[in-house]
């Protein structure tokens, strides 16, 4: 019976990514800029976005090799798409590991029936990602509170049902709440402009006098490690999934045409030896960089396992930022020679906009641009040689 349960879930996995897939493509044809709604009601319908959830509180008990597996598939199917739920999923991540004597099953529960979590915690003021003082105010108001401030780069909150907002309380400590994004005072603009990502909303998000009851501020357990390798193994989640539709695309290129250059080895591209190798080529990055990705996994999955009373140990945290920092150096550098190399299967007659094969390197682009690889580099050299721990700092609350 389990077997077929399991069956009937893969089967529904299978439904959504296609159906995801033809709407990316429809719209692309249209020469749209709609927005991927339909996509986010489908992970909503089929309550995707609880599939960390364990199976007895309505989810499917995925850990996060699991997890990144499906994240490769969904990103091949919409990269906006599994870029929107980055927030969401790491967010899940952490209530289930901070969920002591059960204080977030509510919040559990609503994410079980399909409810989905945007974020609100860049501010363009701070001088330095991940830092912990806001602008963004929590100030008493009777018995609630009133939020107001300005955040940047809210990806996923334009498609969200709630979003969590870090912000400095009455105190001047940092905290986060969690709020629904249709309360009164919260304003989304859809306002990204950036060259690749383009739909995934990562706009600004505003609020002002915006109430919050005090069971809405999640509490920030004190000497918890923090655990940033997940959202950026995430990023190098959704590149293999471009890299995988960069192969699908080389193929349809090269059986598509009939054309080929005066200095070609053979007279159709489909046979010609070198286009043929170039093929091989990016076939064999994007089964490296999976390959990296699923290992890098492992190593969270190990650290993500051991939580006690909300904590990872330090060490397995280290790890995993060291593990994800190596897989980024090495897997950026790759996509983005991949994603020009496409280019040499299909000619001139490839860059047409018409065929939107830009979009590859110009998401990658974008995606890799998110903590440079150089600095991922020199704290790693720094590790190998003096011995030196990576900075971890905190990412969600």
């Amino acid at each position: 019976m389990a077997e077929v349960k399991e069956q009937t879930h893969l089967q529904v996995i299978d439904k959504v990514l296609h159906e995801i897939a033809e709407d990316a493509q429809q719209r692309r044809s249209d020469n749209s800029n709609s927005r991927p709604y339909h996509a986010m009601n489908l992970i909503k319908q089929y309550k995707l976005g609880a599939l960390q959830l364990p199976v007895a509180q309505g989810g499917k008990g995925y850990d996060i090799r699991q997890l990144f597996q499906f994240i490769v598939q969904l990103a091949e199917a919409d990269s906006d798409v599994a870029h929107i739920l980055r927030a969401h999923y790491g967010y899940v991540g952490q209530l289930l590991r901070e969920n002591m004597d059960g204080q977030h099953n509510g919040l559990l529960a609503r994410i079980a029936a399909g409810m989905i979590i945007g974020n609100a915690m860049t501010e363009i003021s701070s001088h330095q990602v991940g830092g912990l003082v806001f602008n963004t105010k929590l100030t008493a108001d009777e018995q609630d509170y009133r939020l107001n401030g300005v955040k940047y780069f809210s990806t996923g909150t334009l498609y969200a049902d709630l979003v969590v907002v870090t912000a400095s309380d009455v105190e001047e400590k940092p905290v986060a709440v969690i709020i629904p994004t249709n309360r009164s005072g919260i304003t989304i603009e859809d306002d990204w402009d950036g060259i690749g990502q383009q739909l995934t909303g990562s706009g600004t998000t505003k609020f002002h006098d915006v109430i919050v009851s005090k069971n809405e501020v999640l509490k920030k357990l004190e000497g918890k490690t923090p655990f940033n390798a997940f959202p950026q193994l995430y990023l190098q989640a959704i590149v293999v999934g471009i890299l995988k539709n960069i192969v699908n695309d080389s193929v349809a290129l090269i059986q598509s045409r009939k054309r080929t250059f005066s200095f070609a080895s053979a007279e159709l591209p489909k046979q010609d030896p070198q286009l043929l190798q170039i093929i091989g080529e990016l076939s064999s990055v994007s089964f490296a960089a999976q390959s990296m990705l699923l290992a890098a996994a492992d190593t969270l999955n190990q650290a993500n396992e051991a939580v006690q009373n909300g904590t990872i140990p330090y060490e397995l945290s280290h790890q995993a930022s060291l593990v994800t920092a190596q897989t980024k150096v090495i897997i950026d550098e790759l996509a983005l020679r991949a994603a020009t190399k496409l280019f040499d299967v299909g000619g001139a007659s490839a860059t047409r906009k018409s065929a939107f094969l830009d979009r590859h390197w110009r998401n990658i682009r974008t995606l890799v641009s998110h903590n440079p690889a150089v600095y991922k580099a020199r704290v790693i050299g720094d590790y190998e040689v003096n011995n030196k721990q990576l900075p971890i700092k905190e990412v969600y609350f």
